[in-house]
């Protein structure tokens, strides 16, 4: 029985198993984790190109500024089945991306605690992001703030755990 037992915790033992990955399989997840960062980090490009970057361009972004007769550039308030789109599909592919990272990163040598919180928050940060913005479609104006700082926490835990991912695939073992 302790031979079993010890077998399991063993089997259960995946922290640092990243070292332990073929060297094709290491070219494959860095190839993936690259690919995928471009993919994020050009998504907030396109916040920043909306001018969404700011509590009031997120505002003006999702409802409108007709009533701005100064405004450069006319916006419209957002339809409900676009907001409802936009909400359905960032929930969806993030929670993908971030079970996908999250799976990765669980295999790093990394404290467990800070490994689990960086692999959790995310999830909370999309539904803090996007559920945000609609609730600030709905006119819950204060959201704004909440959607900056969920999505400003969600890109560091993106930026942090592929750092860790990255390093820890080239470092040909762990160190102490």
């Amino acid at each position: 029985n302790k031979d079993i037992a010890t077998k399991q915790t063993t089997i259960m033992e995946i922290n640092g198993l990243i070292y332990k990955l073929s060297k094709e399989l290491k070219w494959l997840v860095v190839a993936f984790v690259i690919v995928l960062s471009i993919g994020f980090y050009s998504g907030l490009l396109f916040v920043g190109e909306t001018s969404s970057a700011n509590p009031n361009g997120i505002e003006e972004h999702y409802l409108g500024n007709e009533s701005d007769e100064e405004a450069v550039i006319m916006k419209f308030k957002k339809s409900e089945q676009e907001m409802l789109t936009l909400v359905h599909n960032h929930i969806l592919s993030m929670s993908i991306i971030f079970f996908l990272v999250g799976i990765l990163l669980s295999i790093t040598k990394l404290n467990k605690k800070l490994k689990l919180f960086i692999m959790i928050e995310p999830f909370i940060s999309v539904i803090l992001t996007f559920g945000g913005l609609y609730l600030l479609w709905k006119e819950l104006l204060w959201m704004k703030y909440i959607v900056i700082c969920s999505g400003i926490l969600m890109t560091l835990t993106f930026t942090i755990s592929v750092a860790v991912i990255l390093t820890q695939l080239v470092q040909s073992h762990p160190k102490n």
